[in-house]
């Protein structure tokens, strides 16, 4: 089973996906997709439908993790990300693939077994489970492979959340 994990944002929009055959699980790829900081949002909007069309034309993900929103306090950047999550969860749904969304304390739970890591504890839990060479990076792909990853944890990770 191939499973995409997404982090969504407006300029940089992480992916990972993984492949989990019986109960070993592989990190085939992960990165970002970038628009630029200074373009319109719905030029980024249209950006971000187009690269993820394509990943899932390319990988055909039978799941797809996306990272919930939570309110912070700047309510124009919550107002953006929630527009790229549409577009985002939009093409999924268009595929009728099975969609799930996690907060980012579910996720760190599950990894790390902490709600409150730092995300350097995130990226270290994630470079040893995968036995990544260094540190994945940038930030939002290393998210989205916790996110992913998410997947193929045995536990329930909805308890406690």
């Amino acid at each position: 089973m191939k499973i995409l994990g997404i982090d969504p944002w407006t300029t940089t929009v992480g992916y990972a996906i993984i492949e989990k055959i019986w109960q070993k699980i592989s990190l085939l790829d992960y990165w970002v997709i970038e628009t630029a900081p200074k373009l319109a949002l719905e030029k980024k909007l249209v950006e971000i439908w187009s690269d993820i069309s394509w990943l899932l034309e390319l990988h055909k993900p039978e799941r797809v993790w996306v990272e919930k929103l939570f309110f912070n306090t700047n309510i124009t950047t919550w107002i953006a990300v929630s527009h790229a999550r549409w577009v985002i969860i939009h093409e999924i749904a268009k595929r009728a693939i099975t969609l799930h969304e996690y907060t980012p304390l579910q996720i760190k739970k599950a990894i790390t077994s902490s709600g409150t890591a730092k995300k350097a504890q995130l990226q270290k839990a994630i470079q040893m489970i995968f036995w990544l060479s260094e540190i994945p990076k940038p930030d939002d792909a290393a998210d989205a492979i916790g996110i992913a990853y998410m997947t193929g944890l045995e536990r329930d990770i909805n308890k406690d959340s």
